[in-house]
């Protein structure tokens, strides 16, 4: 695997490539008839207080890696990528960080210039920034999140399924990241589940780069 294996997600005027997958939606950007969606995921957000799940990534070469997330609200967020991607992607609460550990390099973003920020805040007004899309697919829920003040931060589409067992009856399926150059990214999410404990020290990580390792 090589550091081309990434996820894509648009930070500022930066692109940071974090994990692509295809969501057979059909998506267009057109409002839904009804809100109700918007709550429902909202909802939602504030069912979840921790999640993990398994991650498939396919880049648009159609090259793909698999990995684990790990998620705790408000704001932190693991991705770790499968053995051979020297990768690491973490939300510490305050800030996204992209490290490469092949090359010893560290990037940082504020986790608000990220499309992830709409997964990461349960208290974030959706109705202000995201709208139901129509899909193909009547058993998922399609919620379409963008801040028409910064379009430079993109767009992201979550996925949800329809399932009455679930927090507030949806389970995250995945999501489609496009960044102001229009690069689509996209993750499937399998094996979900939710509202385990999960530790701070899980949102540590040892800082690649020169000057000698430490925990964050």
């Amino acid at each position: 695997m090589t550091r081309s294996f990434r996820f894509a997600l648009t930070l500022g005027s930066a692109s940071v490539v974090l994990a692509p997958l295809a969501l057979s939606t059909g998506a267009v950007a057109q409002s839904a008839p009804a809100d109700s969606g918007v709550a429902q995921v909202q909802a939602h957000m504030k069912a979840v207080q921790t999640m993990t799940a398994a991650f498939s990534q396919t880049d648009r070469a159609g090259r793909t890696v698999t990995g684990t997330m790990t998620l705790k609200r408000p704001g932190k967020v693991r991705f770790a990528y499968q053995k051979g991607v020297d990768t690491l992607v973490v939300a510490d609460g305050k800030s996204l960080y992209f490290i490469d550990y092949s090359v010893r390099q560290l990037s940082r973003w504020p986790i608000g210039n990220s499309p992830l920020a709409v997964l990461l805040n349960p208290d974030k007004d959706l109705a202000r920034v995201a709208k139901v899309v129509p899909g193909i697919d009547p058993r998922l829920l399609l919620v379409e999140a963008r801040d028409p003040k910064r379009p430079e931060f993109g767009a992201i589409t979550l996925a949800f399924a329809r399932t009455p067992s679930a927090p507030a009856g949806l389970m995250l399926q995945g999501w489609v990241a496009i960044d102001s150059q229009n690069n689509r990214t996209t993750v499937r999410l399998t094996d979900q589940k939710f509202n385990a404990p999960v530790a701070d020290s899980v949102f540590k990580f040892k800082d690649p780069r020169p000057q000698g390792p430490r925990m964050r």
